[in-house]
């Protein structure tokens, strides 16, 4: 399991240096010792780099100058097989240094990104049911493919070219002071222009690279979208305006690259540009003070301008601009990396979703008196754990089932209640129907039982425990749910059955897709049980599917099921086929079932009509046909639900 990374607080800003801070602490989190070793790696290349330099001038002072005044080869040759020794050795290490740096930049890059997936997938899994409501699925997946990728560049290529072309500036500007003040003047005259140009390219680029990262995220959700949805575009005819809908998103991204990259592209050939007039401008210099015998000034003092110092000056001053343009060159890239790492800091940095409860669910033990002891092998039987802070005592409530809404209010956002005041009462084993028009509050009741989201007032008690009191993994695990949306992975068809109960055996799984009434077709496949199932179970029809999803949570055998419309996409005939296993399997539970074909819910001990949050009437199938109200209006189709 990955490392957990350290505590980050408040949001990445891309124009400040504290992402980039973060960015690197997260990275030596996980390999200070790489790092450092590839820092220093880095730093003895630079230096290699920057050596030719110095060996020129050392070979035009120790023996071209000689030569040329005369003095033997003898006694010069010396002097250049030590230069050249020293050279050759200095390229050698640096030789080294730059391979191993590489190397060990390509695995480090390359674990960190597998670092990072894994903490976004870890986050992405302890956060609430909101933020998956409230971010498209497109856009989350940009975020483990697109910004992964721009901040591997900004790894593996982008830190260490700046740090490299930064150490060897440095170097440069140390060694150029101590060769000439005077020289240096006009190399800080090109800086001071670089620097203003980098400044004002670079800030309008990093704009549009940020936009451009955004809407790349905003893109891919779309299409996502789109790819979901092509049954329905088609058969709609939608397919023009879903392709308006594209080229307007499309377009939005082809202008922000469009105006990155206009921006981008031209820093370099204006920063090297500028490079090359300062290389220019320092020949001139250098050419006017020793036409004028002007005293060259050093940090050393004084002393005549030789033309020594003149040719490795410039050629420091030309290097000193070439590296100063890898770095404008690699800005684009560290912007893009910047928006990406943002990006990717905003999941890390999203709230997990808090549990304070207390309250567990264990394996009990039940005397004939009722006295409950907690076991540690598996039972049948569940109980609720519940430690009492203000004496230490700990007491246990069997597992029954019985739930009770007390006066709940709730809103998806505080401004907007889509609760008023619903109270229910379920008894173990008890049915517990829901009726009512599409956005009257039936599906929210079921996220309540399960607390993907939280009541905003009121009270839920599960065996007269607050349900706030009950650890979320615990109260979860007490419910089993249906939905009308199939979920199936890839994978066999014994292992999406196993999905709901992972140490579940073969015949478990079985006897579970035998009560759902699955076992037949399923039988009937080539591969039967082992079936492998591809992409959303496409080798499936819907009703199969279906099937599958009620064995599922048939093989979790919880005391609470939760049925979303789970027959709405069967047909007829298998419905008459799946509503035997349903009965069996929701004998002795406490049942919830939202259903549209009022058939399946005649049996249900209760049913619930709501309108606009608002449960309206209540009853038995027998009692609210008498009433002559809204439900009986359903049930003989005089009105039907929207």
């Amino acid at each position: 399991m990955s490392k957990q990374m350290p505590a980050m607080q408040g949001r990445p800003k891309i124009h400040s240096f504290k992402l980039l801070g973060r960015l690197l602490s997260y990275l030596f989190h996980y390999y200070k010792v790489r790092l450092i070793a590839v820092f220093i790696c880095i730093m003895i290349t630079a230096a290699a780099g920057i050596s030719s330099s110095v060996f020129l001038s050392l070979v035009i002072k120790y023996v071209i100058t000689p030569l040329i005044q005369g003095t033997p080869w003898a006694e010069v040759s010396t002097s250049l097989f030590y230069i050249i020794g020293g050279m050759g050795l200095m390229y050698v290490i640096a030789l080294c240094a730059s391979v191993f740096y590489n190397q060990t930049m390509a695995v480090v890059t390359q674990g960190f990104l597998k670092h990072v997936r894994t903490d976004m997938f870890n986050r992405m899994q302890s956060l609430p049911i909101r933020y998956f409501d409230t971010h498209t699925h497109g856009d989350i997946m940009s975020t483990y493919t697109n910004d992964t990728d721009a901040l591997r560049q900004l790894i593996s290529m982008s830190i260490p070219q700046v740090y490299y072309s930064i150490v060897a500036a440095l170097v440069l500007f140390v060694i150029m002071l101590l060769y000439s003040l005077w020289l240096m003047f006009v190399v800080f005259v090109g800086v001071a222009i670089m620097a203003a140009v980098a400044k004002y390219v670079g800030s309008r680029s990093a704009k549009y690279f940020i936009r451009q990262q955004a809407v790349i995220g905003k893109t891919e959700g779309y299409i996502e979208e789109m790819m979901g949805g092509q049954k329905v575009i088609k058969v709609f005819c939608h397919e023009e305006r879903a392709k308006e809908d594209f080229d307007k998103i499309n377009d939005e991204l082809c202008d922000a690259s469009d105006k990155a990259n206009a921006y981008g592209n031209i820093l370099m050939p204006a920063v090297m540009n500028i490079g090359h007039f300062a290389f220019v401008l320092v020949a001139i210099v250098a050419g006017l003070l020793v036409l004028f015998k002007v005293q060259n000034l050093s940090v050393m003092g004084w002393e005549a301008l030789s033309g020594a110092v003149i040719a490795s000056f410039l050629n420091m001053s030309r290097q000193f601009s070439l590296n100063i343009g890898q770095v404008s060159m690699q800005i684009n890239s560290v912007v893009m990396g910047l928006a990406g790492a943002g990006r990717i800091f905003e999941l890390l940095d999203e709230q997990p979703e808090t549990d304070e409860g207390y309250v567990t669910l264990v394996n009990a033990k039940i005397d004939e008196n009722g006295n409950i002891t907690e076991c540690a092998e598996r039972t049948g039987k569940w109980a609720w754990r519940h430690p009492h802070q203000a004496d230490g005592s700990v007491t246990y409530t069997e597992l029954k089932g019985d739930i009770q809404l007390y006066d709940v209010d709730f809103g998806y956002v505080p401004e907007k209640i889509v609760l008023h005041n619903v109270s229910i009462y379920a008894k173990p084993g008890q049915k517990i129907a829901f009726v009512g028009a599409t956005g009257a509050g039936k599906t929210t009741i079921t996220n309540l039982l399960n607390r993907f989201y939280d009541i905003a007032d009121g009270k839920i008690r599960y065996d007269g425990i607050n349900i706030n009191k009950i650890k979320k993994a615990d109260l979860r695990r007490s419910l089993g749910i249906v939905l009308q949306d199939t979920n199936l992975f890839t994978g066999t068809i014994m292992e999406n059955i196993r999905y709901g109960k992972l140490d579940a055996t073969d015949e478990e799984c079985i006897a579970a897709a035998k009560l759902a009434n699955a076992h037949d077709f399923i039988t009937r496949l080539p591969e039967g049980y082992n079936t492998v199932l591809r992409h959303e179970a496409s080798n499936l029809s819907q009703g199969q599917r279906q099937l599958i999803s009620i064995a599922r949570a048939a093989v979790a055998d919880p005391p609470v099921m939760i049925l979303d419309e789970a027959t709405s996409s069967i047909d007829t005939r298998t419905e008459a086929l799946v509503q035997k296993g349903m009965d069996a399997l929701m004998q002795g539970r406490t049942v919830f079932v939202i259903a549209h074909r009022l058939s399946t819910i005649r049996n249900s001990d209760a049913i619930m009509v709501l309108d606009h949050g608002r449960i309206i009437e209540r009853g038995s199938h027998d009692q609210l046909i008498a009433q002559k109200g809204v439900y009986y209006q359903l049930y003989t189709g005089a009105f039907e639900l929207e």
